[in-house]
């Protein structure tokens, strides 16, 4: 079993910064790819990045290109969701995501949840 607990949420003005961590526990960290979703309020659940093992390869959403970053740190057992330029319409629980394969995770499909944190984006 691998656990997964994120922190970093909150709330924001549109155009601000937040950056979201992921504790993972329970299995060997570098052997999984990592990733995050959002469910914002009326919506289903929605990817928004992933990074490989070893944290060479990202992947986004079409919309958090440019504004998201993702990255890792392998001896610390914590991926980032570094968020700016943050939109109203990015209000939404954010869940951290644990799989072997980065494909699976894009498929939205991961072994792996954690419980969510939630992000406020205000005007």
């Amino acid at each position: 079993q691998v656990q997964l607990v994120e922190s970093g949420g909150g709330w924001v003005q549109a155009g601000g910064s937040l950056r979201l961590s992921c504790a993972a526990s329970g299995r060997t960290f570098s052997n999984y790819a990592m990733g995050w979703f959002h469910h914002a309020p009326g919506k289903e659940r929605e990817f928004v990045a992933a990074i490989s093992s070893n944290g060479i390869t990202a992947y986004y959403a079409d919309s958090m290109q440019g504004r998201f970053t993702i990255s890792r740190d392998n001896a610390k057992n914590t991926v980032y969701l570094h968020m700016n330029g943050l939109k109203l319409e990015d209000t939404a629980v954010y869940y951290c995501a644990a799989d072997p394969s980065i494909g699976t995770i894009m498929n939205g499909r991961p072994d792996y949840w954690g419980q969510g944190t939630q992000v406020t984006v205000s005007s």
